[in-house]
C-alpha cells in the first residue's frame, strides 16, 4: 500500500561515534550490500579528514550538517499529465525528501569522481557543499533553475 507509515525513524539508532541520527541515516545511504562497518569506516575517515583540514573549527559534524542543509532543494519539478500533455510542474519538496535528495546528490558526486579513495572524495564533496560549491550544489542549482523556468505551469500543482 502506497503512503504507508513505517517505524524507520523510531528504529534508527544514532551513530556510535557522534551520536547523530542524520549521520546514521547518511551511513545507511552510503552502505552497499549490507556492509555497514565498511560504510562507517568510509564516513568516519572522511570526518577525520574534514577535522584535519578545518583544524577542529568548525567540527566535522557541523561541516556535515551545513553541507546537507546547503544541498537540500526547496522546490523540484514533477511531471503532471494534463489534457494529453505532460507539464513539468514546480512543487515544494517535503523535509524527508529534501534530506534524501541531498544525501543522494552528495554520494553521487563523491562516487562520480575517480582516482582517489572514497573517504577523500566524500570529505572533499562535503567541504565543497558546506562552502556552497561542488557538484552536489550545482545539481541543486540546476533543479532550482528548472523549477524557476517552469513557473508558468505552477497553477497545475494541486
Amino acid at each position: 500500500m502506497a503512503g504507508r507509515r513505517t517505524h524507520s525513524d523510531e528504529q534508527l539508532q544514532p551513530d556510535p561515534r557522534f551520536g547523530d541520527k542524520v549521520l546514521a541515516r547518511f551511513i545507511n545511504c552510503i552502505m552497499y550490500d549490507g556492509k555497514k562497518s565498511v560504510a562507517q569506516r568510509v564516513v568516519y575517515r572522511a570526518m577525520d579528514e574534514i577535522e584535519k583540514r578545518t583544524k577542529g573549527t568548525p567540527t566535522a559534524l557541523e561541516v556535515f550538517l551545513k553541507a546537507v542543509s546547503n544541498v537540500k532543494p526547496s522546490v523540484e519539478v514533477r511531471s503532471k499529465r494534463v489534457g494529453g500533455t505532460n507539464y513539468q510542474v514546480p512543487m515544494q519538496v517535503n523535509r524527508k525528501r529534501q534530506q534524501s535528495l541531498a544525501f543522494r546528490w552528495i554520494i553521487a558526486a563523491a562516487r562520480g569522481q575517480k582516482g582517489k579513495p572514497m573517504h577523500l572524495r566524500l570529505s572533499k564533496e562535503l567541504m565543497d557543499a558546506a562552502n556552497g560549491e561542488g557538484q552536489a550544489m550545482s545539481t541543486r542549482d540546476q533543479v532550482h533553475r528548472m523549477a524557476d523556468a517552469n513557473k508558468a505551469f505552477a497553477h497545475f500543482a494541486w
